[in-house]
């Protein structure tokens, strides 16, 4: 059971029916009150995303308080706002678990309870899901609604456009709630967020669509010419209002707002007329994260996104001060050492998807504001962007998460590789991300990166070896690079090493032993190390090999493995189907060689969250089960003699 305790209200609600049943419109804002609390209350203590779900609770309350969820589907884009959405379904009692192993995921889920009517965790993909709902439902006549809720941020993004205008031609009940609050998770960024500032403070436009809006209704009680005449009054007054047209009208989708996103009985009574209106519309809300609690009000949006541990009274964020210094992040190292970088190479730049803190080019960001670029959430668009520039000799270090990158694939092949352009991936959160469970796992990007040609692909054992592929790179003629590397911290607290180049396709002997030989790609090698020194304790004589390239591979390093060892382990935070330990195995049978490899990483299945650790232990490759492998196998060498 939960220690959390509702509010006397909020405690009445298990589903939305009971929030419909139970209640008036004017009990809607003591719920919203309550919903608000519970929210802070339990990620205080538990931790979580927690501005964007502050942000919507009174758009959800009204949602779920007008529309007869789940058989009306509403469907969440990202899904970092989806807290109160949660607590409202039935998971009340459970949302303490949110982001733990075996608990409730942090974002929407089909297999964790009907009202998520679309697993999220990927941004903009809100408006093509719930259209292709609502054509189903037309398909199969049923009269229901269907809801798309996404973010200023979430529209940047190419694949909102395409379901905006394939929306546009369809006869369907389709609402899109477009929640304008000027954030992602970093400020937005584009003329789209310049052109929603311009509908949001013109209040000249505002006063007056909220007169014909009036009018319209009153006019359409004489027949369907007369409505139709007076929105081409509307239509015309807008455009001469606003500096443009209405960029969702002229795709075909009914135009109403903005509206104050934050006030749950107007929004109920808006929410409730658009369900009577046919055909596609759009609801503009403007909204604030962090709304309602007073410390993320008034702090950066950016830092209330996930802050971590709070002090729910004074908004203090709780942070653990270590005895002894500790390694850096990954991101971080990235971070500085692009500048180091692009301070010796003035044709280095820098580009993210509309991830400039959590990948660390924001410190570019700042010290060189016109060489770095977020591009917004749109991962196709930062690649072919980047690939532009690379044609005309410059060369970027185009920044995207590992989970991310799946996104832009096809850009990787056609618009980089294919013509020999030399573009720095550096995919952070490689392998298991943790918290954020199997939507941003950097699982597959080995497999989908090492089978395209023109295309090196590394990892970097500690900070030291990331700065030193960073600096080997960017050096002239090796084309396209990929460096992926962790979530996390990495293993030196002296990691400003001088930097020094590696030649592709050349590993790293880490020790040299005689039982059993251990192949470690990436991070992951540490563990080896760890491994290692155990296994030498209890007499094993151990070899480990760092690999760095699973493209090219070092053949001669290779080459001494299988001449002299008979038992080997492949250590990968990766697929193993595709991955560094298929690439050896197709080494060992296209050179002729037999031996007994036993390959450690992510099966073939989706990972759920946990932290790190506890996803390392469940997936088959932390400390312990590379020292139970190497023991088995000698064991059974063992027997076979015996």
């Amino acid at each position: 059971m939960s220690k959390f305790q509702a509010g006397p209200m909020l405690d009445q609600i298990k589903f939305p029916a009971d929030l419909r049943t139970k209640f008036t419109e004017e009990d809607l804002p003591q719920i919203c009150d309550e919903l608000r609390q519970y929210i802070v209350d339990v990620v205080s203590e538990k931790g979580g995303h927690f501005g964007a779900s502050l942000g919507v609770v009174e758009m959800t309350v009204a949602l779920h308080y007008i529309f007869d969820t789940p058989f009306d589907q509403l469907v969440w884009d990202v899904g970092h706002q989806a807290y109160g959405h949660k607590i409202l379904t039935g998971r009340r009692d459970n949302f303490h678990t949110n982001r733990i192993i075996n608990g409730l995921s942090g974002f929407p889920k089909r297999s964790e309870s009907e009202y998520d009517t679309f697993g999220v965790g990927h941004s903009s993909t809100s408006i093509s899901a719930a259209l292709g709902m609502a054509v189903a439902s037309r398909l199969k006549k049923e009269d229901r609604q269907h809801i798309a809720v996404i973010g200023d941020g979430a529209m940047t993004a190419g694949l909102a456009f395409e379901g905006l205008n394939h929306g546009g031609v369809e006869d369907t009940n389709m609402i899109v709630i477009l929640n304008d609050n000027c954030m992602s998770i970093d400020p937005n960024v584009g003329a789209l967020k310049e052109y929603l500032t311009d509908i949001t403070t013109s209040h000249t436009y505002n006063k007056v669509k909220d007169e014909v809006w009036n009018l319209l209704g009153k006019i359409s009680k004489f027949g369907p010419n007369a409505q139709a005449i007076a929105q081409k009054v509307e239509n015309g007054v807008k455009a001469a209002l606003l500096k443009q047209s209405n960029l969702f009208e002229s795709l075909n989708f009914r135009y109403f707002g903005p509206i104050d996103g934050h006030d749950v009985q107007y929004m109920a009574k808006v929410l409730a007329d658009l369900k009577d209106i046919p055909g596609p519309k759009l609801l503009h809300c403007v909204t604030m994260k962090g709304k309602g609690y007073a410390p993320a009000e008034a702090g950066s949006p950016t830092q209330w996104h996930a802050p971590g541990l709070f002090n729910k009274e004074t908004g203090e964020i709780i942070k653990v001060t270590p005895k002894s210094p500790t390694p850096p992040k990954y991101q971080d190292v990235f971070g500085h050492t692009i500048i180091e970088l692009a301070e010796k190479n003035e044709k280095i730049v820098g580009v993210t998807p509309a991830m400039p803190t959590g990948c660390s080019l924001k410190f570019m960001m700042d010290a060189m504001p016109d060489r770095a670029f977020d591009v917004g959430i749109a991962e196709q668009h930062a690649v072919t962007f980047s690939a532009g520039m690379a044609t005309q000799g410059l060369v970027p270090f185009c920044n995207i998460y590992s989970s991310f990158m799946q996104r832009a694939y096809d850009q990787v092949v056609h618009d980089v590789a294919l013509q020999k352009l030399q573009v720095v991936f550096c995919l952070d959160r490689a392998g298991l991300a943790g918290a954020d469970g199997p939507t941003h796992h950097g699982a597959f990007d080995v497999a989908y990166m090492r089978c395209i040609p023109h295309l090196i692909v590394s990892a970097p054992m500690n900070e030291a070896e990331l700065r030193n592929l960073m600096y080997s790179s960017q050096a002239e003629d090796n084309g396209a690079w990929v460096i992926r590397y962790p979530r996390g911290n990495g293993v030196m607290t002296e990691w400003k090493t001088p930097m020094k180049y590696i030649k592709p396709g050349t590993g790293k002997k880490i020790k040299t032993g005689e039982d059993v030989a251990i192949l470690s790609f990436g991070h992951v090698g540490n563990k080896a190390i760890e491994a290692c020194e155990t296994l030498e304790k209890e007499g094993i004589s151990m070899a480990h090999y760092d690999l760095r390239f699973a493209k090219p591979l070092d053949e001669i390093m290779l080459h001494e493995v299988f001449s002299k060892f008979k038992h080997v382990i492949t250590i990968e935070d990766g697929c193993l189907q595709g991955g560094i330990g298929s690439a050896v195995l197709e080494f060992m049978v296209d050179n002729g060689y037999t031996a007994q490899v036993q390959r450690l990483g992510i099966a073939d299945e989706f990972i759920e969250h946990g932290t790190q650790e506890e996803l390392y232990t469940q997936c088959g490759y932390n400390t312990e089960d590379i020292l139970n492998t190497a023991r088995k196998m000698l064991a059974e060498k063992q027997k076979m003699v015996g």
